[in-house]
C-alpha cells in the first residue's frame, strides 16, 4: 500500500495518548497527557501570536507544525524540574527523533527532524516563541489549579523562574509581564516549596 509507512507513523504516534504528563487538567480532575497538551499549546500558539516579539518574523504555521511534532519524540516523559532526569535528556532524545521520525520516508523525515531539533535549539524567533508556548502552558494550569503538579515534586519558585522566566520573557513582553503576575499568584496561593 502507498501509505503504509505513513499509517505506521500515526500508528506509533497514536501511543502518546497513553503517556500520562505530571500536570493536571484545568479541573484538578487527572494528569494531562501528552495529546492533550499538544492540542492545547497549539491553540495557545495561535491566541498568543500576535503578542510575540517580532511577530512579523515568526511563521505561526512553522510555530504550529513544531508544537506538534516536538513531543512525538518518546524517550518517556521527563518532568521539567527534575534536574537528573534532565541529564542527558537531549541525547536520549536525539534517539528517539531518528528512530520515530526514521519510519517516515524522506524528505518528511528529516523535515520533522530538523524541526524537532529547531525547537531543542531555541535561537530561532519561530523556536523561541514555540518553545514559551510550551512553557507557558503547563504554568498557566499550575497557576489555575491546586498547583499539584509542582507541590507533589518540591518545586520551588526558585526552580519554576529558572526553567520558565527567561523562555517566557524572550518570546513577548506582554507574555513576560503575564508570567510576573501569574508568578505572584503562585506565590500567594503557596504554590511553591
Amino acid at each position: 500500500m502507498k501509505i503504509q509507512k505513513e499509517i505506521d507513523f500515526i500508528l506509533a504516534v497514536d501511543a502518546l495518548k497513553n503517556v500520562q504528563r505530571r500536570n493536571y487538567n484545568a479541573d484538578d480532575s487527572r494528569r494531562e497527557n501528552t495529546a492533550e497538551h499538544s492540542w492545547q499549546i497549539i491553540i495557545l500558539a495561535q491566541i498568543l501570536f500576535p503578542y510575540a516579539k517580532n511577530n512579523t518574523e515568526i511563521n505561526l504555521l512553522r510555530v504550529i507544525r513544531m508544537l506538534s511534532i516536538h513531543d512525538l519524540v518518546d524517550a518517556g516523559d521527563t518532568f521539567l524540574f527534575d534536574e537528573e532526569g534532565m541529564k542527558g535528556k537531549f541525547e536520549r532524545e536525539k534517539l528517539a527523533a531518528k528512530k520515530i521520525f526514521g519510519i517516515l520516508d524522506e524528505p518528511l523525515s528529516s523535515e520533522f527532524y530538523n524541526l524537532w531539533i529547531e525547537f531543542e535549539e531555541e535561537e530561532t524567533p519561530d523556536a523561541i516563541f514555540a518553545c514559551a508556548i510550551d512553557r507557558m502552558m503547563p504554568f498557566i494550569l499550575n497557576t489555575y489549579t491546586s498547583g499539584k503538579s509542582w507541590t507533589e515534586a518540591g518545586v520551588t519558585e526558585k526552580q519554576v523562574r529558572n526553567m520558565l522566566e527567561n523562555a517566557i520573557c524572550r518570546a513577548s513582553d506582554d507574555m513576560g509581564d503575564c508570567f510576573q503576575l501569574l508568578m505572584k499568584k503562585c506565590f500567594d496561593e503557596k504554590k511553591f516549596s
